[in-house]
């Protein structure tokens, strides 16, 4: 996946941090499938549909959502016409999410390469450039956070510790008391085991 990004830039949605050398960028990029959002902060169709990629992104690599976050990468291609549409636009999005700086010749080049016409547009790739799906905007629409396995499996990745947001859904939402409780149900039990061999023991003696 690297050499798609192979002497380019692209920069960290975290006060504007560059991810320039190949060494950064192959472990940003390795054994991760590629999501390369086509969008723009002032495309009435790109907000509407905005929010529903961060709660996407954010359900599958947010450790509140999910035990570990799993092998997903999003780079932001802008059709925004300022650099500060696009910074503004950034600023509400993930931190995890990298961009192409604005103005950059290689967003255009990303646009051709993949055959991009309108906005929105998704385009999922495999750690080896090669596409999973065109434009997964309705993919991501009607199944949400599911769709990752799919590509998952086309992407041939292996990750048995992913945890899918929507199975979490079954689950009451993790808290940092979760350990107490579980702690306090253990030595409940124990007391219970404990108190029960007493009353036998006392049984036997009458």
């Amino acid at each position: 996946m690297a050499a798609l990004f192979t002497g380019k830039l692209l920069v960290a949605n975290r006060e504007r941090d560059e991810v320039e050398t190949e060494r950064e960028l192959h472990r940003a990029l390795e054994n991760k499938v590629l999501l390369l959002y086509f969008g723009s902060g002032q495309c009435p169709r790109c907000r509407r549909f905005a929010p529903l990629l961060k709660d996407f992104f954010v359900r599958l690599t947010d450790e509140f959502y999910v035990d570990r976050a799993s092998q997903l990468v999003l780079v932001y291609v802008s059709r925004d016409e300022t650099e500060e549409q696009q910074s503004a636009f950034l600023r509400s999005m993930p931190e995890r999410w990298l961009a192409v700086p604005f103005g950059d010749a290689f967003g255009r080049e990303l646009e051709l390469r993949f055959a991009v016409s309108e906005v929105p547009a998704v385009v999922v790739l495999k750690p080896t450039g090669e596409v999973i799906v065109g434009n997964a905007v309705e993919e991501i629409r009607s199944m949400g956070p599911a769709c990752f396995r799919n590509w998952q499996e086309a992407a041939e990745l292996v990750d048995r510790n992913f945890l899918l947001a929507e199975d979490c859904d079954k689950w009451s939402r993790r808290s940092i008391t979760d350990p107490i409780r579980r702690l306090k149900y253990k030595l409940d039990k124990k007391a219970e085991a404990k108190n029960r061999e007493r009353k036998e023991g006392g049984e036997d003696l009458a």
